[in-house]
């Protein structure tokens, strides 16, 4: 259960594409592990494409994720950088004069994990995507040692960029908790064939198959999160 003296664990939710539903796990994940009965929160440490508007910018998905959690955070605290252009975030720093650096992040999740059971980091694109000069988006769970969700976008492609993605996850030396497959194409040819092949070939557990078209809240109930949870800080 939620202790305020003591942090809970986290994971990183980590997809095989741009634009595959990485929030839309993220967010599914947070009411799953609520249904738990733990204090929950999502974090987007980065995030670019971010709308100007009266309160400061503010990004479709940090919202969503600020939306899935327990209990009201400042947008601030969810989605630290947030970069106006909707490019690669070494891009939108640039245009801005400004470098992506781990240090003000790390801030921000300790925050977070000391007030909450459970944190979900959700990166952005995939899992090499570029932050600043020398950094790489897989920095986050490399250095802040947080085991891994991917989410695999199922259409055309899946199981080439779903194998890719898990090579160089395991190979940067991160684990592997878990993979969410997401129906964001729901006419996608062989979906039951791909999900037996993608089970057969992925080193770690199926946590649950997305429907397409069903809100976060209601998804949760198909996801498997006694894996999760069974690795939660002591």
């Amino acid at each position: 259960m939620h202790s305020e003296s003591k942090a809970g664990s986290a994971l990183f939710v980590a997809g095989t594409d741009t634009g595959i539903g990485k929030t839309h796990a993220a967010c599914t994940l947070i009411h799953a592990l609520r249904a738990q009965g733990l204090q929950a929160c999502g974090m987007k440490p980065v995030a670019s494409g971010c709308l100007e508007t009266p309160e400061g910018r503010r990004n479709e998905d940090a919202l969503a994720l600020q939306a899935a959690g327990s209990r009201p955070l400042p947008y601030e605290a969810i989605n630290p950088v947030a970069l106006r252009e909707p490019l690669s975030p070494h891009l939108a720093a640039r245009l801005e004069g400004v470098t992506v650096a781990m240090a003000p992040l790390r801030t921000a999740f300790d925050r977070l994990q000391a007030t909450h059971d459970g944190v979900v980091v959700e990166g952005v694109g995939g899992w090499m995507v570029p932050l600043a000069p020398g950094l790489l988006a897989s920095a986050i769970p490399r250095q802040w040692d947080l085991p891994v969700v991917l989410v695999v976008g199922l259409r055309l492609g899946c199981l080439n960029h779903a194998l890719l993605s898990t090579r160089a996850i395991l190979a940067d030396g991160c684990r592997l908790a878990g993979w969410i497959g997401n129906c964001n194409d729901p006419a996608m040819a062989a979906m039951a064939d791909n999900l037996e092949t993608l089970r057969d070939m992925l080193p770690a557990p199926c946590l649950g198959v997305l429907p397409y078209g069903l809100e976060p809240a209601q998804a949760a109930e198909r996801l498997d999160v006694a894996a999760l949870v069974g690795h939660r800080s002591p």
